[in-house]
């Protein structure tokens, strides 16, 4: 039996520097098979640098300490050195003059900053328990760059085992954000877990944290001594589903959308539950806010919303880029432009009074100067030094840079169906004549205005309606019996109106559309009955300007779809249960969820602040965009009648819409109706470059279906994801099963390419497509002038008929304000994580991931090349030609900043 020698005394311990019996010893290591040895806080043990045996203890006096090195008969040890990368924090920096930032000072001058506990990988096979853990302090080393390194040494007895993981307490009082733990000294190489998380103070929750080493395991792989470790840490993250959360909480959970209203403030700003049987929804994160005192289906709001610790951004991404310039816009420039408005109503008098907007700017309040709007938004706020004041003078828009005049082309105006900002609502023709699904007593004749003698009349000498259908040359932009139950309600609101809308084009010979027609209708109502009327391109001066106004409708119906459902619903808000769920039911150690986490990082936070701010009661969305104050409820009836997840595959979304039909002797296994469809062409090239570092990633770690179907951790997951994150939908048939691991890849693909190929498509190019807002206009102040005008109406439009089109578009306020949100909407942090541009730890660490993954940089390098040259073709019509903006939303890489290109990881903006 191995027994420890005996530790001689000092006579530097008779007066310690501090009462050091009451507080936590400097080094607590544990020694052999046995007895733990802890020494105070002022003592040191020996350094090591050699493996091998120790027989004694050795004591030596230096200076104000002793050093003492504690062994074992017969023990061979290992001396390993970990090294804990801490990122300095501007929150650390702000407290440096506080008690605590004092007492933390003090802590890492004597070495005591952060407790770590190292974690055996197995259990001690005589006992078949866990092994004890090795603890020692980690002291401050030194800095470089935006790092701090803190150093710990330990000796690890050689039957200790493999390190499964690191136990980590914050001694200091304020959180500490770490990045990577790295052990140091093993014959086999470093032992490294990635961080990346903050670590709460011990002052504030007693609750150590748990980081296990970069080593992906199945459930069913787990090392025997880190199973009740990954069972443990699954159960905090899931919390009990109680209280009100606090920040520095680390608990996902769900929750309907119950907090976009404010009836406390003001009973116009109630809204309904988002969420169940009424109005079916995702379901989002909960953070136990207490219930209104106006409504106790709907929670209080308050400033900060709750978001799981790590789910929040970067100090990078908030104090100098998206968050607090999101804040910015809200809480400084927009009530800013209200205070210089004399009428919030006002339009602009001219066309060039827009363009003033790119070259003269708009002034704001004096005490703006060297506030918060330059410090935080200096690309929109200008400092004209020769006058002392602020000017929001925006950034002139690659579209409107290039071509002032192509808003204005009904050529542009189908173009942009297929390669601006909503290029998945397009769809073909497949039955004919059109006909409404809604209730006949209720919304008027089914039958559309949009008749063969109509069309034909618009495709003579090309080819019959018929035929057009047969030859899949007729497509469609159909938003006419989603939007018709809302055109009375909105139409109700101050400075709003509404239609239903089908627009319709036809694909000439070269690849373009042609825009045919549009149709606009208005149910029964106010004792008269339904009205429609059809619209075309025309020569006839009147008809001309009316045909502009008619564009001007459905663009603004195309951007509130775009925003509500193509954006928001299909991106941010589908994919926040896939990240709770993730949390909950995936194991940090499980290699599914280290796949998945780099496309989850940032949504949560960018969704908080969407409810804080874009699309809660009265926020820009619903002040700013076509729907008003029913913009979230649409976007619940549009995720009830349309959306599967099944759909959300780029092949099967394309299918379905009838832009391409399956053919496994054209590229991607589909051909497309459209060939020139820049959406779809690159889209395709990415949704098959992720499948295949997917089907690589999955088929290493499941070789079989057995492998698929006994992982509970993932059955558990893909289970919560149906039946509660969209449990609304979890009875549908069309959810995919999971029992292959051909069925995990389709799953996987489909969520990573939402989160980063999707998402990109339909959000970094809104500055460039909309900040011009006469292109996209995202709302219609006035109904038609043809619609049951009087004569003073008509005939002011028939003198003025440009008045008429200017008061139709947004206020000088709802345009300002959309084009700086769209400004950060479409910006690129600094720090941005792009698509397979660099490896995550756990990868990088496992040679035949660390392979795939370098092929699948590869590959996306290579695409960058290809969209290159298709934007070069000029053959190519949809993206290439005088004045035209080319289709790069779906390359790669890019630059900070507004660049309409590059695809992130994840939905981070």
């Amino acid at each position: 039996m191995l027994k420890p020698q005996v530790v001689h005394k000092s006579q530097y311990t008779r007066k310690p520097f501090l009462a050091w019996h009451n507080y936590p010893p400097f080094v607590s290591g544990k020694c052999g098979r046995g007895t733990q040895v802890s020494f105070p806080f002022l003592w040191k043990p020996i350094s090591e640098n050699t493996t091998g045996r120790k027989n004694n203890i050795g004591v030596r006096r230096q200076r104000s300490a002793v050093k003492a090195v504690t062994a074992y008969d017969d023990v061979k040890v290992t001396n390993v050195k970990a090294t804990v990368t801490v990122q300095i924090t501007v929150a650390s920096n702000l407290s440096n003059l506080s008690l605590s930032r004092g007492l933390d000072d003090v802590g890492d001058l004597l070495g005591k900053t952060l407790l770590l506990e190292l974690v055996a990988a197995e259990v001690d096979p005589k006992t078949g328990l866990e092994k004890a853990t090795i603890k020692g302090y980690a002291h401050r080393k030194g800095s470089k760059d935006e790092d701090v390194d803190y150093e710990c040494e330990f000796q690890i007895p050689d039957d200790f085992g493999e390190i499964g993981a690191v136990l980590v307490e914050n001694e200091h009082h304020t959180e500490m954000y770490l990045k990577k733990i790295v052990l140091d000294g093993f014959i086999s190489g470093p032992v490294a877990a990635v961080c990346n998380s903050w670590v709460h103070s011990k002052y504030d929750n007693p609750q150590k944290r748990l980081f296990f080493t970069n080593k992906s395991y199945l459930p069913g792989n787990t090392p025997s001594g880190l199973v009740n470790y990954r069972k443990k840490e699954l159960q905090i993250l899931r919390g009990d589903g109680l209280g009100e959360r606090k920040k520095s909480d680390r608990i996902y959970d769900y929750d309907v959308y119950n907090d976009l209203g404010d009836p406390d403030s003001d009973e116009d700003l109630a809204r309904p539950v988002l969420g169940g049987k009424q109005l079916p929804y995702p379901r989002r994160c909960r953070t136990g806010r207490p219930r209104s005192k106006q409504d106790p289906l709907t929670e209080s709001r308050s400033g900060d919303i709750y978001v799981p610790r790590d789910e929040a951004f970067s100090e990078v991404k908030s104090l100098t880029f998206s968050g607090k310039t999101l804040y910015s816009v809200v809480h400084a420039l927009i009530p800013s432009l209200e205070n210089i408005a004399t009428d919030k109503d006002l339009g602009f008098p001219y066309f060039t009074a827009i363009e003033q907007l790119f070259n003269e700017g708009l002034p704001l309040p004096p005490h703006q100067t060297g506030g918060i709007l330059g410090d935080i938004i200096p690309r929109l706020v200008k400092f004209v030094s020769d006058v002392e004041k602020n000017v929001l003078l925006f950034e002139t828009p690659q579209l409107f840079d290039r071509d002032r005049f192509s808003w204005i082309r009904d050529v542009e105006f189908s173009r942009q169906t297929l390669a601006g900002l909503n290029p998945c609502s397009i769809k073909l023709v497949t039955e004919w004549p059109l006909k409404s699904k809604l209730d006949p007593e209720e919304y008027g004749p089914p039958d559309s205005a949009l008749t063969t003698q109509v069309i034909e009349q618009e495709i003579l000498g090309f080819t019959t309606v018929e035929e057009a259908i047969k030859q899949k040359k007729l497509f469609i932009l159909d938003y006419h019996d989603l939007l018709m139950p809302y055109v009375k309600k909105v139409r109700e609101l101050k400075g709003k109106t509404l239609y239903g809308s089908r627009t319709l084009f036809f694909l000439t010979p070269d690849n373009t559309l042609k825009t045919l027609a549009i149709e606009l209708t208005r149910p029964p109502m106010d004792g008269k009955p339904q009205w429609k009327q059809v619209f075309k391109p025309s020569w006839v001066a009147t008809d001309a300007w009316l045909w502009k106004l008619a564009k001007t409708h459905v663009l603004a119906h195309d951007s509130g779809y775009h925003q509500l459902v193509s954006h928001w619903l299909r991106t941010h808000c589908a994919t926040e249960p896939y990240i709770i769920a993730a949390n909950r039911q995936l194991s940090a150690m499980h290699p599914i969820y280290r796949l998945l986490h780099p496309h989850f990082r940032y949504t949560m936070e960018i969704n908080a602040l969407a409810r804080g701010f874009l699309i809660n009661a009265n926020g820009i969305i619903e002040t700013s965009f076509a729907p008003g104050k029913y913009s979230i409820e649409l976007s619940s009836v549009a995720y009830d009648l349309e959306w599967r997840f099944d759909l959300q595959a780029l092949p099967a979304d394309l299918i379905h819409r009838g832009m391409a039909v399956e053919d496994p002797n054209s590229p991607h296994g589909l051909k497309l109706t459209i060939e020139d469809y820049p959406f779809a062409n690159d889209g395709l090239i990415l949704w098959d470059i992720i499948k295949e570092w997917v089907s690589d990633y999955v088929n290493h770690y499941y070789p079989d279906s057995k492998a698929i179907q006994s992982d509970e951790e993932i059955q558990e997951w893909w289970k919560e994801v149906r039946q509660v994150g969209h449990g609304d939908k979890k009875d549908e048939p069309w959810w995919p099963e999971l029992k292959t691991p051909k069925d995990l890849i389709g799953i996987l693909t489909i969520i990573i390419w939402i989160t980063s190929g999707h998402h990109a498509a339909v959000n970094f190019g809104q500055y460039d497509f909309a900040g011009y807002f006469p292109n996209r206009p995202t709302i219609a102040r006035n109904t038609m002038p043809n619609e049951d005008p009087s004569e003073e109406r008509w005939q002011l439009f028939l003198n003025k008929p440009e008045i008429e089109l200017l008061s139709c578009y947004p206020s000088q306020i709802q345009a300002a304000t959309v084009m700086a949100i769209l400004d950060v909407l479409s910006n690129h942090s600094p720090d941005e994580e792009y698509l397979g541009k660099e490896a995550e730890g756990a990868w990088a660490e496992n040679p035949i991931i660390n392979a795939a993954f370098e092929r699948f940089n590869g590959k996306l390098k290579e695409f960058e090349g290809i969209i290159d040259a298709r934007n070069a073709d000029r053959n190519l019509k949809n993206r290439s030609g005088a004045g035209i903006v080319p289709y790069e939303l779906l390359k790669p890489f890019s630059e900070p900043g507004v660049t309409a290109k590059g695809v992130p990881n994840s939905i981070s903006i």
